[in-house]
C-alpha cells in the first residue's frame, strides 16, 4: 500500500478553507491573544426589542470578566425568549459558558443554533463532543444533523482550526459518515496537518471504524513518532474489528515503548477477554493492571470483576472486588450480576445488603440483575415486591426475566398474572416482552395462548418471536404445523428461515422418532444454503435420546464425525446420556478422554453428564472421583450421585451426600427429594424415608409429585408395609396413577398378598390395559401359590387383548461388539459353547451348595423342566460369556430389560467366588454389583 497521504491527493481540492468573510467567530484558539472584533448573527422570531445582529468587541482584559446568570436562561419558558437572553448574554459577557445554552436551544428542538455554537464556541468552552451528539439524541432530534450544520458553517466561510477538525472526524467516525471524513481528511492534508498526532490518531479512529483497520494500522506503521494518544488509539481499532492478536502485540511494543496505557483502553481488552472466554490472557492484563498502578481505577477492577465472571471464576471475581478500596453502583452490579448468573441467589441477597449498609441505593439494573438468576421463581417474585417497594417500577427486562423464571417449573398461573400485569401496564408493545410471553406459554405448554400472543403482536413480528412458536409446536411434536408456519413466516412475513428455525424441525423430527426425516431436513438446509451446524446434529441427538432411540443417536453421532462436525458441550453431554443409558461404560471413558484433552471437563454440565454416565454404568467410584472433583459443583450433579447410590442400594452413602449437599448451602429440589425418596425405598430405610417426605414438604415447600408418593408407596410395600402403602394411596394427595399401582402390585407380589394384589390389578386394567408387565405380576403370584388355572386365565386374557409380551433380553459389550441374547428368536453363534461353560459351572456350584430356584419358572411342568429352563436365562448366558471372551480383571457387565431373577441373583454370587470375577448386572432403575458372593443390593430388589 502507497502512502496514504499520497492516495488522497484527490481531496485536496474538495475541503475549500474560506478566509473570514461573514461575522463569525474565527480561529477561536487565537482569540484569548487578540483584540479581533467578530459578531454571531442572530435571528430572532419575535423580540421586536432587540437588533437583528448584535457586535461584540472582545477584550482579553481578565479584569472585565464576571459570573454568568444562568438563572435567567433556566427561566425561558419558549425559544423566542431563550433568544433575547442570549443577544444579551453576548453583549454583557465574554467568555461565558455555553453548555446550558446548547441544552435549552436543543430542548427547544433548535438545532442549527445548538451546533453553530458548539462549533464556533468548542475550543473555549470544551464541550463534550460525545455529550453533545448524546444530548441531540436526548431530545429526539437527528445526530446527523449536526454534520450537516458544520457543512453548512464551513460553506459559509466559517474558518476551523485543526482542533474542531479532529473533533468533526471523530463525530464522522461515530455516524459512519465516510464522504465527510475523506473530504476533511483531504483539507487536513492540504494544510500540512497529518503529522500532528492528534489528527492521525482521530484519522485511525475514522478509518478504523468506517472503512477497514488496515488502512488505520497502516497509517500508525507511517507515524515519525508516536505519542500515548497514539498508541491507545491503535489499540482501540484492532480490539473492535476484533483482531484479537493484533491487538495484545501492539499491547505488548506499547509496554515495551514505556507508552501510558489509557484506562479505557485496559477496559476494552478486558470486556474482549470477557466476550471471547480468554480466562488465561485476562489474569495477563490482570497482572498488568497491578504492575501499571491500574488496581484503584473503578473503571478497570469493574471490568475484571465482569471478566472473571464471564469465564465462570466467581471466587477470582470476589476477590477483585473485596480488594477494591473505592466502589461505586456499577460496581456493586457487576459482583451481585455475577452470582446470580451462577445460581448463588442467597449470596447475591446478601450483596445487596451489604450494598445498601455501604449507602448504595439500588437501581433499576441491580433488581434486574437479582430477577435474572437461576434461583427458584418465589425468590424472583420476593425480589420484584421488594424492587416496587423501593419505589422502582418494573420494565421490560424485569417483566422478561420474571417470565423466565416462571417458565421453567411450568407455573402456568403465574405466567398469566404475569402477562396481565403486562397488559395493565402497556407493556405489550415492547417486542422482548410480547417474545417472552410466547416462549413461556410454550413452556409451560399452553400452545393456544403462545398463538394468540404471537398473533396479537401489533408490529412486525422479529425472528425470535417466528422461531420461538415453531419450536414449541415442533417440540409438541406438532411437526407439520410447525412447517406450515415456517412457509408462512417466509411467504407473509418476509424473514427467511435462520438455523435456529430449521433446527426446531430437526428437533421435532428426532424426537418424535423419524430420524431420518431429520436427517432429511439437514438436505434441506444445505439445499437452503443454511449450513447445518453443530447445534443441528446435537438437536438429532437430543431427540433421539428422548425418544428412547439409543442406537440411533450413536448412528448420528458417527454421521455428524464424518461430515466433519466438532461436537461442543452440549453435544457431548447429551451423547453422555445415550451412552448411560445402553451403558456403554467404555465409550464412556472414550468420551472422558474426549473432554480431558479438549479442556471440557470444566464445563459443569459436562462433568454432571459424565458423573451420570459412570454412577448408571455401575461405576460409582469412578462416579464420585470426578464429582467431587467439580469445583462449582450444579444441583444436578448432586442429584445424580444420590440417584447413583440409589440405583446401588447403597442407602447410609445416599443420605450421607444428601446431607453434605444441605452443608454446602444447596437448596434441594423436586428432583432431589425423588432421589432421595428413591435412596430410601431401594434400601429398606422407611423411617428416614418418612422424614425426608415431611422434610420436603414442612421445610423446604416442595409439593409432593406422582414420583415422590410412589417412591413412598414402593418403599413401604418392598418393606412388609402393604397395609401402610394402601393407606397411602388412599390419603395420598394426588390421584394414583399407573406408576402408583404398579409399584403397589409389585410389592403384593414380593409377599404374596393376592387379595391387595387384586385391587392393584383391576384398577391397573383401567389405567393400562396393554402394558405386558402387569399381567406378567400377576401370572408370577398365581404361580408362586401353584394357582395355574387363574395363571392361565390370565395369558387367556392377554390373547384376547392381543397383549403382547415384551421381548427378553439381555447384552454385553466385549471389545467394541454388543452381543444380544434373546429369550425366544435367533440363537448366539456361540451358543455351543456357552451352554457346555454353563453345566460345568453349575456342578461346580451345586458341589459348594448351590440349589436351583425353581419358582423363578412360571410355567406347570416338572422340576426337571424347570432346572432345564433356568439355564436358559438371558442374564446366565451373558455372564457366561463374560467370563469366555473378557480377558483381564475388569467387571463384566451385563444390561437386562427387565428385572433379574432370584436364581441368576444367586448364580452370579457364585460366580464371583468361584470364578473371582465382579459382576454388575443393569436393570432398568437398579444396579446389582456382585463382589466376593456379595450383593450390593443386600439381596433386596
Amino acid at each position: 500500500m502507497e502512502n496514504l497521504s499520497v492516495t488522497l491527493r484527490h481531496c485536496y481540492t474538495s475541503f475549500s478553507l474560506h478566509k473570514p468573510n461573514r461575522r463569525y467567530l474565527i480561529n477561536p484558539l487565537k482569540y484569548n491573544q487578540s483584540s479581533t472584533c467578530c459578531s454571531l448573527d442572530i435571528k430572532h422570531a419575535s423580540s421586536e426589542s432587540l437588533p437583528t445582529s448584535v457586535s461584540l468587541a472582545l477584550s482579553s482584559s481578565s479584569s472585565e470578566l464576571y459570573p454568568h446568570p444562568f438563572t435567567e436562561i433556566n427561566r425561558c419558558d419558549d425559544l423566542s425568549s431563550v433568544k433575547a437572553v442570549h443577544a444579551r448574554f453576548i453583549r454583557k459577557f465574554d467568555p461565558f459558558d455555553l453548555e446550558c445554552l446548547i441544552s435549552r436551544y436543543l430542548e427547544f428542538g433548535e438545532l442549527r443554533y445548538a451546533s453553530t455554537i458548539f462549533f464556533t464556541g468548542f475550543p473555549r468552552n470544551q464541550v463534550s463532543w460525545m455529550g453533545f451528539l448524546g444530548e441531540v439524541e436526548s431530545f429526539g432530534l437527528e445526530k446527523h444533523r449536526v454534520l450537516e450544520e458544520f457543512v453548512q458553517l464551513q460553506s459559509k466561510g466559517v474558518n476551523f482550526d485543526e482542533v474542531v477538525l479532529v473533533m468533526v472526524l471523530r463525530i464522522c467516525s461515530v455516524l459512519m459518515n465516510e464522504l465527510l471524513g475523506f473530504t476533511i481528511h483531504g483539507g487536513l492534508i492540504k494544510r500540512g496537518a497529518v503529522r500532528d498526532t492528534r489528527v492521525v490518531s482521530a484519522l485511525m479512529g475514522f478509518y478504523g471504524r468506517c472503512v477497514s483497520s488496515d488502512i488505520a494500522n497502516k497509517l500508525f506503521d507511517e507515524m515519525p513518532e508516536r505519542d500515548d494518544l497514539a498508541w491507545n488509539e491503535i489499540m482501540m481499532v484492532n480490539l473492535r474489528s476484533g483482531k484479537w492478536e493484533k491487538a495484545v502485540e501492539l499491547f505488548r511494543e506499547m509496554l515495551f515503548c514505556a507508552a501510558r496505557v489509557y484506562d479505557r483502553t485496559m477496559v476494552k481488552l478486558l470486556q474482549v477477554c470477557s466476550s471471547k472466554g480468554r480466562l488465561a490472557e485476562g489474569r495477563q492484563i490482570h497482572g498488568y493492571v497491578l504492575r501499571l498502578g491500574f488496581e484503584a481505577n473503578v473503571s478497570v477492577c469493574n471490568s475484571l470483576i465482569v471478566m472473571y465472571s464471564r469465564n465462570g471464576e466467581v471466587e477470582s471475581s470476589r476477590k477483585v472486588f473485596d480488594s477494591m478500596k473505592d466502589r461505586n453502583l456499577s460496581s456493586w452490579n457487576s459482583i451481585i450480576s455475577c452470582y446470580t448468573a451462577f445460581g448463588y441467589v442467597d449470596d447475591a441477597m446478601a450483596l445487596l445488603e451489604e450494598m445498601e449498609r455501604c449507602g448504595f441505593k439500588p437501581d433499576i439494573v441491580t433488581w434486574n440483575s437479582l430477577l435474572s438468576g437461576q434461583g427458584l421463581y418465589k425468590g424472583a417474585i420476593a425480589i420484584l415486591k421488594r424492587m416496587q417497594v423501593s419505589g422502582l417500577k418494573p420494565n421490560s427486562t424485569s417483566i422478561t426475566s420474571l417470565l423466565q423464571a416462571v417458565a421453567e417449573p411450568g407455573l402456568l398461573s403465574i405466567g398469566k398474572a404475569i402477562h396481565g400485569y403486562v397488559i395493565r401496564n402497556q407493556l405489550r408493545y415492547d417486542v422482548y416482552v410480547e417474545t417472552t410471553l410466547i416462549d413461556m406459554y410454550v413452556k409451560t405448554g399452553c400452545l393456544p395462548y403462545a398463538r394468540v400472543v404471537f398473533d396479537t403482536i401489533d408490529e412486525k413480528k422479529n425472528i425470535v418471536a417466528w422461531n420461538s412458536l415453531i419450536s414449541g409446536l415442533s417440540y409438541a411434536g406438532l411437526v407439520q404445523d410447525a412447517e406450515g408456519l415456517m412457509s408462512k413466516m417466509e411467504k407473509e412475513g418476509g424473514i427467511k428461515p435462520d438455523a435456529v428455525t430449521w433446527n426446531s424441525l430437526v428437533y421435532g423430527s428426532a424426537s418424535c422418532g423419524k430420524t431420518e426425516k431429520a436427517l432429511g431436513v439437514i438436505e434441506k438446509m444445505k439445499r437452503n444454503k443454511v449450513e447445518p451446524n453443530v447445534v443441528s446434529w446435537t438437536a438429532i441427538l437430543s431427540g433421539c435420546s428422548k425418544n428412547g432411540n439409543f442406537r440411533n443417536a450413536l448412528k448420528v453421532f458417527i454421521t455428524m464425525q464424518e461430515e466433519g462436525v466438532s461436537p461442543n458441550s452440549a453435544t457431548i453431554s447429551t451423547l453422555l446420556r445415550v451412552l448411560a443409558c445402553l451403558s456403554l461404560l467404555h465409550s464412556g471413558k472414550e468420551v472422558h478422554c474426549f473432554c480431558l484433552k479438549n479442556n471440557l471437563i470444566r464445563d459443569a454440565y459436562v462433568a454432571t453428564a459424565l458423573v451420570d454416565m459412570y454412577t448408571r454404568s455401575g461405576d460409582l467410584r469412578s462416579a464420585s472421583e470426578l464429582f467431587w472433583g467439580i469445583e462449582n459443583k450444579p444441583l444436578a450433579s448432586w442429584n445424580c450421585m444420590i440417584m447413583g447410590h440409589a440405583m446401588l442400594g447403597q442407602g447410609q452413602e445416599g443420605i450421607a451426600v444428601f446431607n453434605k449437599m444441605l452443608e454446602a448451602g444447596m437448596e434441594p429440589d423436586a428432583i432431589t427429594f425423588t432421589s432421595v425418596l428413591s435412596v430410601c425405598k431401594n434400601s429398606g430405610l422407611v423411617s428416614e424415608g418418612w422424614e425426608y417426605f415431611d422434610l420436603m414438604r414442612f421445610r423446604y415447600a416442595v409439593t409432593p409429585s406422582i414420583e415422590h408418593c410412589s417412591c413412598m408407596v414402593d418403599m413401604l410395600g418392598r418393606s412388609g408395609y402393604l397395609d401402610e402403602a394402601w393407606d397411602f394411596i388412599q390419603t395420598m394427595p394426588l390421584k394414583p396413577d399407573a406408576t402408583t399401582w404398579g409399584a403397589f402390585l409389585s410389592s403384593c407380589k414380593i409377599h404374596r398378598d393376592v387379595e391387595l394384589a387384586e385391587v392393584a390389578w383391576k384398577r391397573l386394567q383401567v389405567l393400562e390395559p396393554h402394558n405386558s408387565a402387569n399381567y406378567m405380576m400377576m401370572i408370577k403370584l398365581y404361580s408362586s401359590m401353584n394357582r395355574w388355572e387363574d395363571a392361565e386365565q390370565i395369558r387367556d386374557l392377554m390373547r384376547s387383548q392381543r397383549v403382547r409380551v415384551q421381548d427378553l433380553w439381555s447384552w454385553i459389550q466385549i471389545d467394541q461388539r454388543v452381543h444380544v441374547f434373546y429369550a425366544e428368536g435367533e440363537a448366539h453363534p456361540d451358543e455351543g459353547e456357552i451352554y457346555f461353560e454353563l453345566y460345568r459351572l453349575v456342578s461346580e456350584m451345586k458341589r459348594s451348595g448351590y440349589v436351583p430356584d425353581t419358582r423363578c419358572i412360571h410355567q406347570n411342568v416338572s422340576e426337571a423342566e424347570k432346572e432345564k429352563l433356568l439355564m436358559g436365562h438371558t442374564e446366565k448366558l451373558a455372564m457366561i460369556y463374560g467370563l469366555i471372551r473378557k480377558r483381564g480383571s475388569d467387571p463384566i457387565r451385563v444390561v437386562k430389560n427387565t428385572s433379574i431373577c432370584s436364581d441368576c441373583h444367586t448364580v452370579a454370587k457364585y460366580i464371583t467366588v468361584l470364578r473371582n470375577r465382579e459382576i454388575v448386572v443393569q436393570e432398568g432403575s437398579r444396579i446389582h454389583h456382585f463382589k466376593e458372593g456379595k450383593c450390593s443390593c443386600n439381596d433386596s430388589w
